[in-house]
C-alpha cells in the first residue's frame, strides 16, 4: 500500500467538475490506514483515545439518567481534566448518537462480550478475544466536523498536505499536534476516495469548506481511520415517470427477480438472477460478485431509462430467522440481501437512477394470487411486479371473482374444516416426534395455522365483510388478501409451499366458484355440506 502522492491529486481534475453545483448528496464513510512517526506519538494517541472513550461511556450513562448536555459537559471536565474541552463536546455527541431507549449498548461489542461470558473459552483463545474486546472499548477517538471557515472541515482531526504527502493532523492539546501519515490507494475509477481527495484539494485551494467527521481506532497496534462526509452525486436522470424496474428478493430458491413495468403499470419484461453460487464464495469473492451484479442491474435500468424499486427491508419482521428450518436458517446466515440492495442503491444514486423503497408487506401474496396465474409468471416475478406498481402509486384491488369466493360461506366453512384437520395432524406429528429440533417447524406451522383461523374468523365477524375488501382502507385490503391466501393455498392447492399457481386462473378469470368447489372433497362444516 503506497503513500498518497501529489500525482494522485491530478485525478481530481476530471472529478472536481461541478462538484459544488450539485445539490444532492450521499453520506459515505471511507476507511484508511495511519502510520505514526514514533512510539511516543502512538502512546500519546492511545492516552487521548482512552480518555475520550471513557468520557463517551460516562456521557452515555448520564444521558440514560436524564442529565442535560451542559451538566454532562461540566461533569466530564471535572472527572477528566486532561481531556481537551473540544473532545468533550464530541464525546457527548457520540454518546447521544448511540443512545437507544429500547436497548442497552455494550461498549466493546455485544457479540464479543457474549462469547467471553461463555465458559467453554479458555487459555489463549479467551485472552486474545478479551484483548480484542478491550481495544474495541478503549481505543476510539472521534471529531465531528463542521463547515465553519475557521475549523476548515474538522478542527481536531484535520487532513493536511505536507512534503508531497497526505497527513492527518491530530490535536492533542491547545496549539499542539501530532502528525499521522495517511496510507490509502485509489483502487479504481469508481473509488470514492478519489472524490474525497478532489474535494480536499478544492477546500485547500479555493476555501470551499465542507464538514467531514473523522473517527480513529487502534486494533492490534495498527491505527485505522474512518472519514464520513456528504458525497455530491449526479442529478437523477432516470425516474419513475418512464416506468420502473421492480426487484424482489427470495431466499428459497435463492435469487433476485426483476420486473420491468411501463409508466401505465403494465408488465413489459422480466428476468431472474440465480444466486446459489454466491453461498459457495468466500466473503471477499461474494462482495466482488455482489458489486458486479449491482452494476449489471443498474445498467439495465439505464438502458431501459427507468427507475428502480426495491423492498424497504427495515419493514421486514426482524424476528424471522428461518427458525425451525435448518436449511433456510443456514442460507440466511450466509446471505444478506441488505448488502446487495445497498450496493444497488449506492450505484444507482451515483449514476443518476432514482431509487424508490417500498413497504414489502403483502407484495408476495398479491403477486402470487393475482398476477402469477393471470400472466402465467413465477410468483417471485409477480412479487417484483407488485413492488414496481406500488412504487408508482398503483393500488391493488381484490379481483371481483376473489371477492365472490370470500362471500361464499360454504367455501369458507370448508376452509376452516380443512385447517382444523391440519391442526390435528400437526399435533399428532409433534407428539410422535421426539427430536426437539424437528419439532420446531411443525410447531411453527401449527402456530401459523391457528393464527390463520383467527384471521378468517375476525374477517367474517366484521360488519364490512367483503364490502370492505374492495378497499375502504389499507388495513381492510391487507386483511382480505391475507384471508385469501389462507382460503386458497392449502384448501385448493393442497400445500403451503408451492410455486405453481396456474390452477387459480380458472377461478380468477372465469369466476366459476361452483366449478372450483366441486373439485373439493365434501366435508361437514357448521352443519353445511359443500357442493358435490
Amino acid at each position: 500500500m503506497s503513500n498518497i502522492t501529489k500525482s494522485e491529486y491530478a485525478y481530481k481534475s476530471k472529478i472536481k467538475i461541478k462538484l459544488y453545483a450539485i445539490l444532492l448528496t450521499m453520506y459515505v464513510t471511507l476507511r484508511f490506514k495511519l502510520i505514526e512517526n514514533s512510539k511516543e506519538d502512538l502512546e500519546i494517541l492511545k492516552n487521548l483515545m482512552r480518555l475520550q472513550s471513557s468520557a463517551i461511556r460516562y456521557a452515555y450513562n448520564r444521558i440514560k439518567e436524564g442529565y442535560k448536555d451542559k451538566d454532562i459537559y461540566h461533569l466530564i471536565k471535572e472527572i477528566f481534566p486532561k481531556l481537551p474541552a473540544r473532545y468533550i463536546t464530541h464525546a457527548i455527541n457520540k454518546a447521544k448518537s448511540i443512545n437507544k431507549d429500547h436497548e442497552t449498548v455494550v461498549f466493546g461489542g455485544r457479540k464479543i462480550f457474549e462469547k467471553l461470558c461463555k465458559n467453554h473459552l479458555q487459555g489463549k483463545q479467551r485472552e486474545k478475544l478479551k484483548e480484542q474486546w478491550k481495544q474495541n472499548r478503549k481505543y476510539n477517538l472521534i471529531s465531528i466536523g463542521t463547515g465553519n471557515a475557521m475549523e476548515k472541515g474538522n478542527i481536531l482531526l484535520r487532513f493536511e498536505y505536507r512534503n508531497n504527502e497526505l497527513y492527518l493532523r491530530v490535536n492533542i492539546q491547545p496549539h499542539k499536534w501530532i502528525w499521522l501519515k495517511v496510507k490509502r490507494q485509489i483502487s479504481s475509477k469508481n473509488d470514492k476516495w478519489a472524490v474525497f481527495l478532489a474535494m480536499l484539494n478544492d477546500l485547500w485551494k479555493n476555501k470551499r469548506y465542507f464538514p467531514y467527521t473523522v473517527e480513529l481506532k487502534i486494533r492490534e497496534d495498527k491505527i485505522y481511520g474512518y472519514v464520513s462526509f456528504d458525497l455530491p452525486v449526479p442529478n437523477t436522470m432516470f425516474t419513475k415517470d418512464n416506468g420502473v424496474i421492480g426487484i424482489d428478493t427470495n431466499a428459497s430458491p435463492l435469487h433476485l427477480a426483476l420486473a420491468e413495468v411501463s409508466k401505465d403499470g403494465n408488465l413489459v419484461s422480466y428476468e431472474r438472477h440465480e444466486l446459489h453460487e454466491f453461498l459457495l464464495y468466500e466473503r471477499e469473492r461474494r462482495e466482488y460478485e455482489e458489486w458486479l451484479l449491482a452494476h449489471r442491474i443498474v445498467n439495465t435500468a439505464i438502458e431501459k431509462q427507468k427507475a428502480i424499486a426495491i423492498e424497504n427491508l427495515n419493514k421486514v419482521n426482524k424476528c424471522y430467522r428461518g427458525d425451525g428450518k435448518a436449511k433456510l436458517r443456514r442460507r440466511l446466515s450466509k446471505w444478506n440481501y441488505k448488502s446487495l440492495l445497498s450496493k444497488i442503491e449506492s450505484i444507482a444514486i451515483q449514476k443518476g437512477v432514482e431509487i424508490i423503497k417500498v413497504n414489502p408487506a403483502y407484495t408476495s401474496v398479491i403477486g402470487t394470487l393475482k398476477y402469477a396465474p393471470q400472466l402465467n409468471i413465477d410468483k417471485d416475478i409477480a412479487g417484483a411486479y407488485v413492488i414496481a406498481r406500488r412504487s408508482m402509486g398503483f393500488k391493488e384491488k381484490i379481483p371481483v371473482n376473489y371477492k365472490k369466493l370470500l362471500e361464499d360461506k360454504e367455501y369458507i366453512n370448508y376452509v376452516l374444516e380443512k385447517l382444523n384437520n391440519r391442526i390435528q395432524e400437526l399435533k399428532e406429528k409433534i407428539k410422535q416426534e421426539k427430536n426437539k429440533y424437528k419439532q420446531k417447524p411443525l410447531k411453527q406451522e401449527l402456530r401459523k395455522i391457528i393464527g390463520d383461523i383467527k384471521s378468517i374468523q375476525s374477517f367474517q365477524s366484521e360488519p364490512s365483510f367483503c364490502k370492505g375488501a374492495n378497499g375502504r382502507n389499507l388495513e381492510q385490503i391487507n386483511k382480505a388478501w391475507q384471508v385469501l391466501r389462507v382460503a386458497l393455498v392449502i384448501p385448493m392447492l393442497g400445500r403451503v409451499f408451492t410455486r405453481d399457481f396456474s390452477s387459480l386462473k380458472t377461478l380468477l378469470v372465469l369466476g366459476d366458484v361452483d366449478r372450483v368447489a366441486s373439485r373439493l372433497v365434501p366435508a361437514q362444516a357448521d352443519g353445511a355440506t359443500l357442493r358435490k
